[in-house]
């Protein structure tokens, strides 16, 4: 793919090796946002995107004294705008003023898609705004989802300026989570994409190449389209095959890319029941490729659904497994940004998640 980038000033060769601590960006502004339910196999049921997850995740960093933890800073719009559509922007800022006008105040969910055959024209009733800007029953929208998404973006960016100031690593603990949210698009529990965010500001700062290390069980559609036609970012997912897994649309093999982006999108896509040892020679596989694309920086979407027992993955990894992965990603050398995406097992989240950024550590 080329030789490495000249890289940005602030980016010296002292710089490529991780520090000795992960600091944790994390806000409670994220409880402001908590769906009481989601259209899932069949029926409502309660949403399994819920506060604790990100409670317990920030309980095991404080408990095991991974590194210091702090508050995010505020960025304003301008670095949301530069990745998401100002419509849509518009939308979720509206929303739920819009639904409580008409429907009251339980959870706005959608009503229908604009699919094959019908109009792509955004309407005016809010049934039809909700519908035209999603695309599943399963993310709703609350009374705090607003505040919610854009404190997280501001938790991803805050950990992109610690790298951009030096750090070697950075774990930005957003909740509600990001990677299935496209330019115009909500979907999967997720708002604004906080790593495409991130990696855009990184991108503005002067990085000539970056690369995105999706592991979350689910492949990270709005990632990948966000960045599908462009050379800059490199975007490489592990994920549940979609002919038999969500997003079920999105994530094969062939999507390599488009226009000047060909080449730079790598989906590797695993069946049911895939194991550690053949994921892990999935992600080294990927890791070879990030290393021949030659990135300033590193942003890994870090999702633990890939566990065993997580309810919305099947995967087989165990606990101890997600060391390695942190060790593994570390062998890339770069600056790396860990963002928080998906995992659902809630009495292991905790220690799945820090055991990546530890293994990172050590490694």
């Amino acid at each position: 793919m080329g030789t490495p980038s000249k890289r940005p000033p602030w980016l010296s060769q002292s710089r490529l090796v991780p520090s000795i601590f992960v600091q944790t960006i994390y806000s409670e502004v994220h409880h402001r946002h908590h769906a009481r339910q989601e259209l899932i196999n069949g029926r409502f049921e309660p949403a399994l995107e819920r506060p604790e997850r990100a409670d317990l995740v920030l309980g095991r960093v404080e408990e095991v004294k991974l590194g210091p933890v702090r508050g995010p800073s505020q960025h304003g719009a301008e670095a949301i705008l530069r990745v998401h559509s100002p419509r849509y922007v518009e939308f979720l800022q509206s929303a739920w003023e819009e639904w409580t006008k008409a429907r009251g105040t339980w959870d706005a969910l959608p009503l229908s898609w604009p699919t094959r055959g019908f109009r792509q024209i955004e309407p005016e009733h809010i049934d039809g705004r909700l519908s035209y800007f999603s695309f599943d029953a399963a993310t709703a929208i609350t009374a705090g989802t607003w505040e919610a998404a854009r404190t997280a973006a501001d938790v991803a960016l805050t950990g992109a300026d610690l790298i951009r100031g030096g750090e070697g690593a950075a774990f930005a603990l957003c909740r509600p989570p990001g990677h299935h949210a496209a330019r115009d698009l909500l979907g999967g529990y997720c708002y604004l994409n906080n790593a495409a965010i991130a990696a855009q500001s990184l991108i503005e700062a002067g990085v000539g190449r970056l690369a995105i290390v999706d592991i979350d069980y689910h492949h990270g559609n709005g990632t990948q389209s966000i960045f599908y036609e462009r050379s800059d970012v490199l975007y490489v997912s592990l994920h549940g095959d979609p002919r038999q897994e969500y997003p079920f649309f999105c994530g094969h093999p062939d999507e390599t890319g488009g226009g000047a982006g060909e080449g730079f999108n790598l989906n590797l896509a695993m069946p049911w029941g895939t194991g550690f040892g053949e994921w892990l020679e999935a992600l080294t596989k990927g890791c070879r490729t990030v290393a021949d694309f030659g990135p300033d920086v590193v942003v890994v979407s870090l999702g633990v659904d890939t566990y065993k027992a997580c309810p919305m993955g099947h995967f087989l990894l165990d606990t101890p497994d997600y060391l390695r992965v942190g060790e593994t990603l570390a062998g890339l050398g770069r600056p790396t940004l860990f963002v928080l995406e998906g995992g659902y097992a809630l009495e292991a989240i905790g220690p799945n998640v820090v055991n990546v950024l530890a293994g990172f550590e050590g490694g």
